[in-house]
Parts: C-alpha cells; sequence; structure tokens
C-alpha cells in the first residue's frame, strides 16, 4: 500500500513538474542541436567551430523555422550575434558577428548607392566636404588641438649607401612623442619631395619585424631616399617606443585612431618645416592598418599629394582594430561610408591602390577600382588612379607590391629611380642596411633617454587633448 501511494505520488509530481513548466524552459534547446536539426530539414550543410556554439541556447527554435533555410538561419542567430555566410552550394559559414566586416556584395550595393548621390563634380565636392567635417568631428578633433611646438629630438646620423638615417622623436601634443626614423638621400641640398611611412599591425617573433623596424618598412624607406626623397617612418599609437607612455592594451581604443591621425598631420607639420622638403610634393604610403592611416590622412589634409594604400582599401572591411573603425566615422551622414569612399577623397591626387588575392582587397579589380575610376572621372583624371592587383600574393608590403609603389612615387613626386638600380637597370634593394631594433630608438634601450616631461598614460593624453581645444 505504502508503495502505491509513493508511485502515485511521485507521478503527480513529475506530472505537476512537467505542466509547471514555462515556455522558454519547454522550448529551449542548444544551438548545436538546432543547426544540426536545421541542416537535416533542409538539407544543407552548416561549418562553424565548436567553440562557438558550446553552451550556448535558442530560446523558441522552432518557432524561428521559416519555409526558406536563409531566413530559418537568420532568425536562429541574429539574436545570438552570429552571422552565416553562403560559401558554396548548399553550404553556409557560421560565425561571430563583427561590426567591422559586410558581406562583398553589400560592399559593392553600398558603393553603387554612393556613386549614385554625386552625379557630378560638385555634388562629389560638397560630399567630401561633408565627409570630412564629420570625421574630424567623429574624431573628437573639432575644434582641432591647438598646434604646439613639435620640439624634434634627433640621435646621431647614420651613414649608408645612397641614404642616412636619423631617429627623431616630435612631441605632437605636450608631453606626447612620436618617435620614428628619418631617411634623407646622402646627396644634394633639395628640396626633396618627402614620404610619410606609418606601419600597419604586423608582430613577427621578435622586435626586430615589429612595426616600424620590420625589413619590409626599412626597405621601402631606404629605397625611397636612394632615389630622391626624404621619408619619415613612424610608429602607431600604442606600438614600439610609444609604449614609454602609454599601454599596448591603449591601441585598442578609440584613442588610438584618434592620435594616429593627429600625428600623422604632426608629422605633415614636421616634414615641411624642414628646409630641405618641397611641401608641394608629400607622399603617403603603408600597408594593412597603415594603408588605412595613409588614405584617411590623405583624405583630410590636401598636403598630402600622393598615396599608396597597400592591401587595405575595401568596401566591406573596415579594419577590425579600433584604431581603424573604434570611433564612429564610417557612420558619418545618412548613407555611411566605408574605406573604398575615403581612398576616393584622395582625387584628383595621384592615387595607387595595391591589393591581393587572399584578403580583403580580392574583389578591388572588378568593386573598388571601377568606382574609384568614376569618381576620378568627375574630375577628367581618370588616368591618376591606378590599381596593381598581385592575384596569387598575400597580406603584406612585399618586393611586388614595394617595386609597384617605387615606380608610381617616382613618377608622380618626381623621383630618379636611375638611382637605386643596378648594371643591369632593375631597381636593386640589396644595398640597404637592414638595422635591428635598437638602433632606430630615438630614446634608447628601455626609453632611458625619454625626457621627464613626457606624459604617461591614456587619460592624460585625453586630458592634454581637451586642454588645447
Amino acid at each position: 500500500m505504502k508503495t502505491k501511494l509513493f508511485l502515485i505520488l511521485l507521478i503527480s509530481f513529475q506530472f505537476g513538474a512537467a505542466i509547471s513548466q514555462t515556455p522558454q524552459e519547454v522550448y529551449k534547446k542548444p544551438l548545436k542541436e538546432v543547426l544540426t536539426d536545421i541542416e537535416k530539414r533542409y538539407n544543407i550543410k552548416l561549418q562553424y567551430s565548436e567553440s562557438l556554439v558550446k553552451g550556448v541556447d535558442v530560446m523558441y527554435p522552432t518557432w524561428r523555422y521559416r519555409m526558406d533555410n536563409e531566413e530559418t538561419l537568420t532568425n536562429i542567430l541574429l539574436p545570438l550575434d552570429m552571422v552565416f555566410q553562403k560559401t558554396g552550394d548548399r553550404v553556409y559559414q557560421i560565425s561571430k558577428y563583427a561590426y567591422h566586416i559586410r558581406p562583398v556584395e553589400e560592399g559593392r550595393k553600398h558603393l553603387e548607392k554612393l556613386l549614385a548621390s554625386y552625379p557630378d563634380l560638385k555634388s562629389w565636392e560638397t560630399r567630401k566636404a561633408e565627409l570630412r567635417k564629420c570625421f574630424f568631428e567623429q574624431l573628437g578633433l573639432t575644434p582641432f588641438p591647438k598646434k604646439t611646438p613639435l620640439n624634434p629630438i634627433y640621435t646621431e646620423k647614420r651613414k649608408f649607401d645612397g641614404y642616412t638615417v636619423e631617429n627623431v622623436g616630435i612631441e605632437t601634443i605636450p608631453g606626447f612623442y612620436l618617435c620614428g626614423s628619418l631617411y634623407r638621400p646622402a646627396k644634394g641640398k633639395g628640396p626633396f619631395p618627402a614620404v610619410l611611412c606609418p606601419h600597419g599591425h604586423f608582430n613577427g617573433g621578435d622586435l626586430n619585424s615589429y612595426g616600424r623596424y620590420r625589413p619590409d618598412q626599412q626597405y621601402r624607406c631606404a629605397m625611397l631616399a636612394r632615389m630622391g626623397a626624404v621619408v619619415f617612418s613612424y610608429e602607431m599609437f600604442g606600438y614600439g617606443e610609444s609604449q614609454l607612455m602609454v599601454s599596448k592594451s591603449d591601441h585598442q581604443t578609440g584613442l588610438a585612431l584618434t592620435m594616429q591621425t593627429l600625428n600623422s598631420i604632426r608629422v605633415l607639420d614636421f616634414l615641411t618645416s624642414l628646409q630641405f622638403v618641397d611641401a608641394k610634393r608629400i607622399g603617403v604610403t603603408a600597408c594593412s592598418g597603415g594603408g588605412t592611416q595613409s588614405f584617411l590622412l590623405t583624405a583630410l589634409d590636401d598636403r598630402v599629394t600622393v598615396c599608396v594604400p597597400v592591401v587595405m582599401v575595401s568596401s566591406y572591411f573596415f579594419g577590425g582594430c579600433p584604431c581603424e573603425s573604434g570611433l564612429p566615422i564610417h557612420s558619418c551622414t545618412d548613407l555611411g561610408t566605408n574605406n573604398a569612399e575615403i581612398a576616393a577623397m584622395a582625387s584628383p591626387r595621384p592615387l595607387l591602390v595595391v591589393s591581393d588575392g587572399s584578403d580583403w582587397t580580392a574583389n578591388v579589380p572588378v568593386i573598388e577600382f571601377p568606382y574609384l575610376k568614376k569618381v576620378y572621372e568627375l574630375y577628367g583624371k581618370p588616368e591618376n588612379v591606378e590599381n596593381v592587383h598581385l592575384a596569387k600574393e598575400g597580406h603584406d608590403y612585399g618586393i611586388s607590391k614595394r617595386m609597384a609603389m617605387y615606380d608610381f612615387m617616382a613618377r608622380h613626386l618626381g623621383l630618379n629611380p636611375d638611382a637605386a638600380k643596378n648594371k643591369e637597370g632593375k631597381i636593386d634593394e640589396s644595398k640597404v642596411t637592414i638595422e635591428n631594433y635598437e638602433a632606430q630608438l630615438v630614446f634608447g634601450k628601455d626609453g632611458v633617454r625619454l625626457p621627464s616631461t613626457a606624459i604617461k598614460g591614456a587619460d592624460k593624453v585625453r586630458e592634454v587633448l581637451k586642454s588645447l581645444q
């Protein structure tokens, strides 16, 4: 009798527990289980990492199903901040939503919409002015901070084959020093054209392959100097010697985008103040995150006369690092903007876009470059924009990319490429001396020569910026 009573009570409890469950509890299922079911129902293949779905649940999954498999995936994944992309016949790749990247087709459509909004030169010039104003506002550089003395600090000059190098620190705002290396032609008094060379996010196995110390950066700076240009190679915010003042983690903030833009403008101030520099012939080139700095500076400052961004111009990729997209410059105006349009703001000044086949620049020949060509046609200057596409290459500033840049810079800055050629008449980088990172330091190892007036910390940088406005 007691056994029967226990069983009745147990069944009643289980039945009561079941009917007392909320709909959220009834319908909640693990995402992994839901995706497996979707594959069977719609006869598709879903690709994703196990770490992406582990421990993730879906609320009301079956109620999100629709007749169309892509609509179903959208309903399931969007609330989880996930997205999908079709990668083959009935094959989809699932990934975490990334604010800095969109589908390729969306980038193409965005460019078409933008182009339709400025059918003539006047409307494009109006658009450029509108974007420039908005960029400065979003960067926190309106009004632009008062320009204070740069107080350059030079190290001893080093002499090499056809060029010299001296490290220089400039005080872009009081107490903050931007460090770099100044390359100059070994002969002549000038005035020489000048080229700005920021760097991208390249971190090798040691400091000799890190940031501006990398061999590829030294090659292009030295070769341009041998051809007759003054070149300044300088570092990103939170990289290199700037870490004597701010932390590396500060690079992953919107402040980095503000400071890198301000720093580049101050580099322009520095170079154009030099008596041996021709202020009417100024170029800028860099790759990856440095490419972003290159075309953004060109969009904001008319003193740049030639721009060569490498492996970075894309209509659907915005950089990913907060130092490139961490402030809403791409949300400027109701139309929004993208990196291809920002690069187009160089028009009608000479612009060379170097792209490759294995990153977000893979579609430049068929999407971004035709758009750029149409913008330049508004000025009657389509010949001023070029694209060198290296379909079999990857994301770097390798020798073939440098060769394309040398040719373009020589033509538009009036350089002498013969000064850098070998007996066979080919551009030859073999005479460049690659220095180790310690030789390129302004303040010495561990910053032993950093001025006592240097400010410390991102908060102090913000405070000084605010005081100058």
